[in-house]
């Protein structure tokens, strides 16, 4: 057995024996000293680990990258100090014990079932403002990212999953709490041997493979396919950061991805993905992501964010750690210059979920607002609408009985006394919280959806109560209501 993986479940054991979990760690050191490692700012959190007890000495050693006494590390991790060394996690002088990784403790929910896990990865980077390179083969520990991708996927039980470029393996981990059978791939070598150590260390099964893209798994098929793929769209400089930068060109990974993935789902799959994109100028981004999605699959892809050129190259000269250090002015302009070379006006940051089968439903939407975590039910929740409306004629929705959704609420905006409002908006409080303006009929037909009358009857009244015409108002309306079913504010 290699020595990283005979280690694995002895020091399981001593995390547990010292309490070494994602609450009991915030507990210990407290709101403002977590909030501040959040910012990578580590003395608020070592005035509050003095105590030389394990949960204080694992909290320094891993989390805040210090050093600790040797006495201090055998008692937090008895007669594994050596072994550790040995296997490349620790590193010892003669009194003195540091972390060559990071080991940090994380709460997954799934299934209804809160697990404690603990996820190895390489040191971050830059606490405390330490300007620090990172290496080519660097493996990213738990990240913004790789949260969102979490909140992203879908958590229902399934047969099989891959974890497409897996990194540390923390998406890995996620889909072995509701998937019967787990792959996961990569291309750095670094990455596969943390994968492996952090599936023996969370007592997981992960199939781990070496290999680009869907190489490792060609002519296999999955239920679930959730990647965070190196997607930054950065010049070819021949610095390639395995963990973000792809060596293609642009967008061109997550394009290849969007185009080839539902080859590799079974009937009825997903595949979701956490990507960039790139803004051409003079095209709609929702447009050109429109011409990577295949006719027979649907799709639900939202832009939550958008960056100019500038920040953009900004936030990943941070990220790589090359923020004030002696090239950044050049790393800089030689990003910035490519990108206005290439076109490319804007970059955006989000969420394609791609359902292998059915009609071709595509849905392309910005929404940069604040939604329900995590989101995965409600893309499931679009996906279980498109299905409800797929092959449904007006005359079959005209006698289907439709109930609002409980969270919706109405607001009126208009002046103080006003006989009418001056626009009616519904909006929901619960997962993507979306909102649209509507009508009096819209509104009104919304507050009758209570599941007793079917569409066709509804109509019928409010068309007596308008002294409207009924043919009139289904011919203006039934789209409207196909529309609601489609956005979440009504359920079959």
């Amino acid at each position: 057995m290699r020595p990283e993986l005979d280690v694995a479940a002895p020091l399981r054991e001593a995390l547990i024996a010292a309490d070494f979990t994602y609450d009991r760690v915030a507990e210990a050191i407290g709101d403002d000293a977590h909030r501040a490692l959040g910012r990578n700012e580590t003395l608020p959190a070592l005035r509050r680990t003095t105590s030389g007890a394990p949960l204080d000495t694992l909290v320094r050693l891993f989390l805040l990258q210090t050093t600790v006494t040797r006495d201090e590390a055998d008692r937090a991790l008895p007669g594994l100090v050596d072994r550790l060394c040995n296997a490349g996690l620790l590193e010892q002088s003669v009194s003195e014990v540091a972390a060559r990784t990071d080991c940090r403790p994380y709460a997954a929910t799934g299934n209804g079932e809160d697990r404690d896990l603990w996820v190895v990865s390489d040191l971050t980077p830059g606490l405390d403002g330490a300007p620090v390179a990172v290496g080519p083969d660097h493996v990213l520990g738990i990240s913004s990212a790789s949260t969102s991708l979490a909140q992203l996927t879908m958590r229902e039980p399934v047969g099989s999953a891959l974890d497409l470029g897996t990194g540390c393996g923390v998406q890995a981990l996620h889909l072995a709490g509701h998937a019967t059978r787990v792959v996961a791939t990569d291309v750095n070598a670094r990455a596969l041997w943390m994968t492996r150590l952090n599936a023996a260390l969370n007592e997981v099964e992960v199939d781990v493979r070496d290999g680009s893209f869907f190489e490792p798994v060609a002519g296999e098929r999955f239920d679930l396919i959730a990647t965070n793929p190196p997607f930054v769209i950065s010049p070819a400089t021949g610095e390639r950061l395995v963990y973000r930068d792809s060596g293609l060109p642009g967008d061109r990974v997550v394009e290849h991805i969007v185009r080839t993935g539902p080859e590799h789902l079974s009937d009825g799959g997903w595949l979701q993905v956490l990507a960039n994109w790139a803004i051409l100028d003079g095209q709609p981004w929702d447009e050109r992501l429109a011409s990577w999605l295949r006719d027979d699959c649907d799709a639900l892809v939202v832009q939550r964010e958008t960056l100019d050129p500038a920040s953009y190259v900004e936030l990943w000269l941070k990220d790589s750690g090359h923020h004030g250090g002696p090239q950044y002015a050049a790393r800089y302009d030689t990003w910035l210059s490519w990108l206005e070379e290439t076109g490319i006006e804007g970059v955006g940051f989000g969420w394609i979920n791609v359902r292998r089968g059915g009609g071709g439903r595509h849905d392309l939407q910005e929404w940069p607002y604040d939604v329900e975590q995590p989101i995965g039910p409600a893309v499931r929740a679009w996906g279980e609408a498109v299905t409800d409306l797929r092959g449904l004629s007006d005359d079959d929705l005209l006698a289907t009985t439709l109930r609002a959704r409980e969270d919706v609420q109405q607001e009126t905006v208009g002046r103080p006394g006003a006989e009418d409002p001056e626009a009616i908006v519904l909006r929901q409080q619960r997962g993507f919280r979306r909102a649209r303006t509507a009508d009096t009929v819209e509104a009104a037909f919304l507050g009758a959806c209570d599941g007793d009358l079917p569409v066709g009857a509804l109509l019928g009244a409010l068309g007596s109560l308008l002294q409207r015409d009924e043919a009139e108002l289904r011919a203006t309306y039934l789209p409207v209501v196909r529309e609601l079913v489609a956005e979440g504010f009504l359920t079959t």
